[in-house]
């Protein structure tokens, strides 16, 4: 299989497999982009969690360094709370001002995956399309005198190439996908186990202060 013969597979289905590649590319530059930043957020997620879940009081020093060191990860914007708000004491209140944080930083979790999302149900589709395209081109070549049926059947084998492709990106996108809004939602649950864990620092040394 050379050169020239699939630029004739990509010519057959109306250069659909022309963008087809174009968007197997913007596939894996969202899966690697998503998938290392996903990742280290869930490492360091349970890093912060640990070390905040060792403090008997909520120690807005050391939040305050570990909000520093850690400021590249989205917990950061939890453990800032405390240093921020120094005066709430209310635990309800707290927890507002927490999950408000919560609520900033979620976009950035799935931020990309829509794109996922998107080629699932589109590739397929503009696999279909260069299909149609491929198969309407080797029918017409039936009016040619002389014709013989295998350059019929020929092009509508070289036509399906298309419908193939399109399958193959949406199952990668579907496998990453699922498997990357998975793990935005085990963030998620550790952002509000870190809540907890600050809530309740929270009001175990409001009745001390008292």
């Amino acid at each position: 299989m050379d050169i020239n013969y699939l630029i004739h597979i990509a010519a057959v289905s109306g250069g659909i497999l022309y963008v087809m590649i174009l968007i197997l590319l913007v596939c894996l530059v969202v899966i690697i982009d998503r998938t290392w930043y996903l990742t280290r957020v869930h490492r360091e997620g349970l890093s912060i969690g640990r070390t905040v879940a060792q403090m008997s009081h909520l120690d807005r020093d050391a939040l305050a360094q570990l909000a520093e060191d850690k400021s590249q990860f989205p917990q950061s914007v939890l453990i800032q709370v405390p240093v921020n708000h120094p005066n709430v004491k209310d635990p309800v209140e707290f927890a507002e001002l927490v999950e408000e944080g919560i609520m900033t930083v979620a976009p950035r979790m799935d931020k990309g995956l829509w794109l996922l999302d998107t080629l699932v149900t589109m590739a397929p589709l503009l696999g279909l399309l260069g299909t149609i395209i491929g198969i309407f081109q080797s029918f017409r070549v039936l009016g040619n005198p002389g014709t013989a049926p295998t350059a019929v059947t020929g092009g509508v084998a070289e036509a399906l190439i298309a419908t193939a492709a399109g399958l193959f990106v949406a199952i990668i996108s579907m496998i990453f996908y699922n498997g990357l809004s998975n793990l935005v939602r085990i963030n998620l649950h550790h952002m509000e186990t870190i809540k907890a864990i600050l809530v309740n620092r929270l009001r175990a040394e409001t009745p001390a202060r008292r």
